[in-house]
């Protein structure tokens, strides 16, 4: 084994409704009266937890589940509707105590203020093990949902024009700007700010406290949060990136880029791209995890998944596709993917289930321990934080070290 090439495996798994086949619901095992409801969810964060995976996904938007890109359709046969993603994390938080606990938040139509404070809550709640998603939307629909601004429809054929692939870089720099803000407000408290004396009257002190004063293209925002500095520091970031303009703000702003390579020599290529992003904006020294995604149908026998996938296929009416590679076969025959891949530079693996409870359970039951029997996978939680479970340090305050440090006031 290369001796640049960790030891272990990290694992996540993307929790979506009732899996990411769209057929899913129907399943025998689904749960579909449930998924509106926290006991379902708490279920499911506790399950990953059994199987000592590093940290949990949830999926969302603003606008409706539609096989139309740049419309809503009027299927009646799929999961449509979900539930808040930082708010069901929130919920999940107090029923787990050691799994990560990611909600996905869309940049393009929110306000970072409001999340920075909706994350470090997350991160109070559950003692240290929060992150989140960014995500962008380019869908009409969406935007006029909001009504403050609009976007023309993108055909998937004109990927690749300048004009469509101008409207994405507009939306990943709003993207690298609301994470930044977020960064900011997280340190606008320094650790030891809360006094807490009665009997002096001090509850907090202002000198503690700072301005974060951003001023970019997409906010202004002067600071300070009104939530202190958040148990990690700095909750952990990710992004799901398919080219380079999002592998750019996986370089500049995440701890965890997820990424959808589809053999061994794609996923080489793909964190060959990243590192070399990260290194231009000069983060080459600091641990940026690239996690690859995989949907996944697991069975005893690789014809059992996918005669599963079969079926789901024909109650859907269409093959199923995906952006991220579709794996159908065994536990054991993951694990060799999996152990395989790695050499590629990738440092974990976010899987996404196809159908749940069903695909998770394979995970938690069947392919971690064939991991941990190749040594490649945690046989318990050794840190209680996220940020711990991925080897991440706990930041400095950038604010309390400008100002014991006159030469960093002035950067």
């Amino acid at each position: 084994m290369s001796p640049d090439l960790p030891s272990l495996i990290h694992l996540a798994v993307a929790l979506d409704g009732a899996g990411w086949h769209p057929a899913a619901w129907r399943e025998p095992d689904a749960r579909p009266d449930e998924l509106f409801r926290g006991r379902y969810w708490t279920d499911l964060v506790a399950e990953a937890e059994e199987g000592l995976l590093d940290f949990v996904t949830i999926e969302d938007s603003f606008g409706q589940q539609s096989t139309d890109f740049n419309d809503v359709d009027d299927r009646v046969d799929q999961v449509r509707g979900r539930l808040d993603a930082v708010l069901t994390a929130a919920r999940t938080a107090p029923a787990t105590s050691h799994v990560g606990i990611v909600p996905t938040v869309v940049a393009t139509h929110s306000e970072p203020f409001h999340l920075s404070k909706a994350i470090a809550t997350l991160d109070y709640a559950s003692i240290g093990r929060a992150g989140l998603r960014i995500q962008i939307s380019a869908k009409p629909y969406e935007f006029a949902l909001f009504g403050r601004r609009t976007t023309e429809p993108v055909r998937l054929a004109d990927i690749d024009t300048d004009e469509v692939q101008a409207q994405i870089a507009e939306r990943f720099s709003e993207a690298g700007d609301y994470v930044e803000v977020l960064r900011r407000l997280w340190d606008s408290w320094e650790d030891d700010a809360e006094i807490r004396d009665a009997a002096t009257g001090r509850f907090v002190d202002r000198d503690k406290l700072h301005h974060i004063d951003f001023e970019g293209d997409w906010f202004d925002v002067r600071g300070p949060s009104i939530t202190p500095r958040p148990p990690q520091g700095q909750p952990i970031v990710t992004a799901l990136g398919h080219a380079t303009i999002p592998y750019q703000l996986i370089a500049r702003s995440a701890d965890v880029g997820f990424v959808t390579p589809h053999d061994r020599a794609g996923a080489a290529a793909i964190v060959a791209e990243i590192r070399r992003e990260q290194e231009s904006v000069g983060r080459a020294s600091d641990t940026l995890h690239v996690f690859g995604d995989l949907v996944v149908f697991l069975d005893e026998s690789t014809q059992a998944a996918e005669e599963r996938r079969a079926r789901l296929d024909e109650l859907a009416g269409t093959p199923f596709t995906s952006d991220a590679h579709i794996f159908a076969g065994t536990p054991s025959e993951l694990a060799d993917l999996l152990a395989d891949w790695r050499h590629a530079g990738l440092t974990g693996y976010r899987l996404r289930p196809a159908t749940l409870p069903h695909d998770l359970t394979q995970i938690t039951r069947s392919l971690v321990p064939e991991l941990q029997a190749r040594g490649l996978f945690r046989t318990a939680y050794q840190t209680t934080t996220l940020r711990g479970h991925l080897g991440l340090s706990r930041p400095a305050n950038r604010y309390a070290a400008a100002a014991s440090d006159p030469a960093l006031a002035a950067v």
